[in-house]
């Protein structure tokens, strides 16, 4: 493959480098791409590969990279639903499925830490001498190692850090323009970290706007961003002074760009967590009139910290509405290490104990989603369409 070929979205005098732009970065048309992620495909820090196997508009996901579950179809092993897109061990057996070199290179882990370990840098640095571009969402970012920008200048090639924030001067303060914004806001958030708040957010807004309910989406992490999200900012990786600012400011755009009949944002870690505090900042930025909160009943401690004992989805949901002026919807049930059974049990639980609509967004319908929102919010039912009344 051309570094160069019209399938990247870089031109000749960018190669080496991508710097972040204003906004969130421009859509490469037909790109093509294989997501590593060696030995965490499935697991919470594997999400980032995770989500771009349920969803991406921005690349063609060719492949995904774990010897672990190699032959697997990467669908059927997340969801028990095939979608084409295979498990192979190792960069030679994706280009030799794909006939040819891919575009893109991502790296699909999300460490805790945001670094790279050494067998991950080899991989990576394989994928550039290959002629492939590189997405890298991680907190270290690769256009400040000098052996990455070297090798990517030899191969002419770019690295993306979606992570980098912009420029001081571009970013945006708290300015109260969030009340400007007048439809229903909604965030999704959660009681752990990499519980599936990106993903319940993604099938929410896909439900709606099949329902005729148009429907727009605020990320606030990078595989929301390496998705192709239109609107939204890897918030992890800024100064807390501009966080609930720049959360605002993807809401107005958002808004004024879209016309909306509702915006959905998407949570980061907990309310209640002790590292990821991310979600205070979404409050206050977003200032929604409903809140969603993702549990996964089986967890028992938080993913990344084993000393720090799971919240119930009641005390979250206490927090949330003491921290804002908002309520709480419904709760959607992340089913890891549950069975069917399981799953309807904790449904019909969390239902009757919290009072509240309570699905599983990935074992039922997107209808149920629908009709939390609905539920909460019944002026927008008029905007149905006939045909999906």
């Amino acid at each position: 493959m051309s570094p160069l070929s019209s399938n990247s979205p870089f031109d000749a005098p960018d190669v080496g480098r991508d710097s972040s732009p204003a906004e969130p970065f421009a859509l490469p048309v037909g790109a093509t791409a294989v997501v590593y992620c060696e030995g965490q495909f499935g697991e919470q820090d594997g999400k980032t590969a995770n989500g771009l196997v349920r969803h991406s508009e921005r690349y063609e996901i060719l492949s995904v990279l774990d010897s672990r579950h190699a032959g697997l179809d990467a669908g059927a092993f997340l969801d028990g639903v095939a979608n084409g897109i295979p498990v192979l061990a190792d960069l030679h057996e994706a280009i030799a499925h794909a006939g040819r070199v891919p575009d893109y290179l991502i790296c699909g882990v999300a460490p805790a830490d945001g670094l790279l370990s050494d067998a991950q840098r080899v991989v990576l640095l394989d994928g550039i001498a290959r002629g492939m571009h590189v997405i890298n969402g991680l907190h270290e970012f690769l256009n400040d190692d000098a052996e990455f920008v070297a090798a990517a200048l030899i191969a002419r090639v770019t690295i993306t850090d979606v992570r980098r924030p912009k420029d001081t001067r571009d970013l945006h303060l708290f300015s109260g323009r969030i009340f400007e914004v007048t439809c229903p806001k909604i965030a999704v958030l959660g009681t752990d970290g990499a519980i599936g708040k990106r993903t319940t957010a993604t099938l929410l807004v896909q439900a709606l706007n099949e329902r005729g309910i148009r429907a727009v989406m605020v990320g606030t992490g990078q595989t929301t961003l390496i998705q192709g999200g239109k609107y939204g900012a890897a918030l992890d990786a800024l100064v807390p002074q501009f966080i609930s600012g720049e959360v605002e400011h993807q809401m107005v755009r958002a808004f004024e760009n879209e016309h909306p009949d509702v915006i959905v944002v998407e949570g980061q870690g907990a309310l209640s967590h002790p590292a990821y505090l991310s979600s205070g900042h979404i409050l206050r930025g977003s200032r929604p009139e409903a809140v969603i909160v993702q549990h996964a009943p089986k967890r028992k401690v938080l993913g990344d910290f084993p000393m720090m004992p799971m919240p119930t989805a009641g005390s979250e949901i206490a927090l949330i509405e003491a921290f804002a002026d908002t309520r709480v919807i419904g709760v959607t049930i992340n089913h890891e290490e549950m069975t069917p059974e399981e799953i309807d049990t904790a449904i019909a639980d969390h239902r009757l104990h919290l009072g509240l609509p309570v699905t599983d967004p990935l074992t039922r319908p997107g209808s149920e989603l629908v009709d939390m929102v609905l539920t909460a919010f019944p002026s927008l039912a008029p905007g149905l369409s006939s045909l999906t009344a």
